[in-house]
């Protein structure tokens, strides 16, 4: 186990709390108050038994990381009612991983995308996608006529299902990049 303060906890990290259960990072927040003591607010889902739970440490507080490995695989397909179907592409293992553990990300997923799946004792904890991804718009406002100031954007639905706020100039049909980690837009695709 290594020592890590609450601060440096990222989502996707798997601790090993006071009750000796490991649980995986899904979301934190670190909070700086003018007075007092800073925080670090951590949601984390327990490994045995997918229980939920929050809780907020000091942003100094020192959490056991557990020792887990991050496996490249490849994207192969959802399987119903089961979860998501990944392989090695090393050893041609195939792993599959719960729809709760994939989560929103869900929607990110395309065929033989390439992720890392952060594994123990053979278990799938959490999955980590690409940063960007190219998707399309699939449907927008048309574009207005001197509408050109660089803060205003507009909604988008991507070819995925999401939707995100693009610049005026996109229309529909226009690839583009998106970021996976907040679903916002990026640039315009160079493809």
């Amino acid at each position: 186990m290594v020592k890590v303060i609450a601060s440096d906890v990222r989502k996707g990290n798997v601790l090993e709390l006071e009750d000796g259960k490991l649980y995986v990072v899904m979301a934190f927040e670190s909070f700086r108050p003018g007075k007092g003591t800073p925080t670090t607010t951590i949601t984390m889902r327990r490994i045995v038994d997918g229980t939920k739970t929050t809780q907020t440490y000091k942003t100094t507080d020192a959490l056991e990381k557990a020792f887990v490995e991050e496996v490249r695989h490849n994207y192969l397909y959802e399987d119903e009612g089961v979860g998501y179907v990944f392989m090695n592409p090393v050893n041609y293992d195939q792993v599959t991983v719960a729809k709760d553990t994939v989560g929103d990300q869900a929607a990110f997923l395309a065929s033989d995308m390439e992720v890392w799946l952060t594994m123990f004792e053979g278990q799938a904890l959490s999955i980590q996608l690409p940063p960007r991804v190219t998707l399309e718009i699939v449907e927008t406002e048309p574009v207005v006529r001197g509408q050109t100031a660089s803060s205003s954007y507009k909604p988008a639905k991507l070819s995925n299902g999401l939707k995100t706020m693009v610049p005026p100039h996109i229309d529909a049909g226009t690839r583009v990049i998106i970021s996976t980690e907040d679903n916002s837009y990026v640039e315009r695709a160079k493809d």
